[in-house]
């Protein structure tokens, strides 16, 4: 949807998985065992109530990081959904240093428990700390609500695409005058 370049750092992680389902169309990627292996999702045949689970996981995380990032838009949520805060308190990290260099990096508790969302959790601590949180959002028309990383310099975009949903809104609002 949108003609922005991927967000940076782990926020990728989130923009891509926020972006799995396409609003207007309801095309789900993660329906697909492509979509489910870019998060590391189990495939359905080996073990289908797991794999369910597991990918019904996956769409409440989505659809809360959704809301969130239409909350730093400025937007209401687009939906009932499970506070974002909720889900990541069940993915605890730990700070690791690395022996040899000194380097240090955020690490979940348990990797082999729940690791899509781990992996987000990580992605939004560091995002926090790197100051670049906020700057994913949501884009606000309401047949869109794709992700993207506001680069612009005041951090104020409202839309992924000026080409595409910023126009669409502007002909609105020419046509309602």
């Amino acid at each position: 949807m949108n003609d922005r370049s991927a967000a940076p750092g782990g926020l990728a992680l989130i923009e891509s998985l926020v972006n799995t389902l396409d609003v207007e169309s309801g095309a789900d990627s993660l329906d697909t065992p492509e979509g489910r292996a870019r998060f590391g999702l189990p495939e359905r045949p080996a073990a289908a109530a797991d794999a369910d689970d597991a990918l019904a996981h996956a769409r409440e995380l989505r659809e809360s990081l959704r809301a969130t990032l239409l909350a730093h838009a400025g937007h209401p949520p687009h939906r009932e959904v499970t506070p974002l805060g909720r889900l990541l308190a069940a993915a605890p990290l730990l700070v690791t240093v690395d022996e040899h260099d000194g380097s240090a990096a955020l690490a979940p508790r348990d990797p082999a428990a729940a690791p899509l969302l781990s992996r987000t959790a990580a992605a939004v601590a560091e995002a926090l700390i790197a100051g670049t949180w906020t700057r994913l959002k949501a884009c606000e028309a309401a047949t869109c609500h794709w992700a993207y990383y506001d680069r612009s310099p005041a951090g104020r975009g409202r839309w992924c695409s000026m080409q595409v949903c910023g126009a669409r809104e502007k002909m609105r609002r020419y046509r309602a005058k």
